[in-house]
């Protein structure tokens, strides 16, 4: 597995040579420091742990400085590993887009999903709400309506679909195609859209 971090610039459109229009998501890609290569028989698995985006030394802890000191590097925002990398690579290494990702390779990103606060049933469980109200109920269309039964079992079931916190969740998206990069700007365009908001950090496999 190869893979290198990011962060979601937006989007835009491009047309393509047969000249469709299509959406793709802007993606500041690298450059990533390895900051610690891990094996089998020093940590019981092999990774490698790549570390992006520059952060002012006064935010960051002596342990992490420490940390970075060791790969030769200035203090990251984001620090992630990724498992069995299929390069080869020595710590302190630089990883730049154009040394990861080519034209018409296939992604796997994840991201953060954008936090949507606390949510009623319709927005959160997709609940039918307003148009499919019963009962004659006159101001009950968007609530969940019975939520168990009586005295028995005098308890709600663990996984019942109510109102919550939504979003902010890991998201992983698959298969999306790479349709242009631009090493001098260390960005590339994916066809498509990713989770997150725009600034939001990103981890891309494939």
């Amino acid at each position: 597995m190869l893979g290198i971090l990011g962060k979601k610039l937006g989007m835009t459109s491009i047309f393509l040579p047969d000249g469709k229009n299509i959406a793709c998501t802007v993606i500041e890609t690298g450059p990533c420091v390895v900051t610690q290569i891990k094996t089998k028989e020093t940590d019981g698995y092999n990774s490698v742990q790549l570390a992006f985006d520059e952060k002012k030394e006064k935010n960051t802890t002596r342990a992490e400085l420490g940390h970075f000191k060791k790969a030769n590097t200035t203090p990251k925002r984001s620090v992630v590993e990724i498992r069995d990398f299929d390069k080869e690579v020595n710590l302190g290494d630089v990883l730049d887009v154009s040394s990861i990702i080519e034209v018409g390779d296939w992604l796997d990103i994840t991201g953060t999903s954008k936090g949507k606060g606390f949510q009623g049933v319709v927005k959160r469980h997709n609940f039918g709400g307003v148009g499919e109200s019963t009962h004659g109920q006159h101001n009950r269309l968007r609530a969940p309506g019975s939520i168990g039964a009586c005295s028995t079992p005098s308890r709600v079931f663990k996984g019942m679909r109510m109102g919550g916190r939504m979003g902010g969740n890991q998201v992983k998206v698959e298969n999306l195609e790479v349709v242009k990069v631009l090493p001098e700007k260390n960005v590339v365009l994916v066809k498509g859209a990713v989770p997150g908001a725009k600034g939001g950090y990103l981890i891309m496999t494939k």
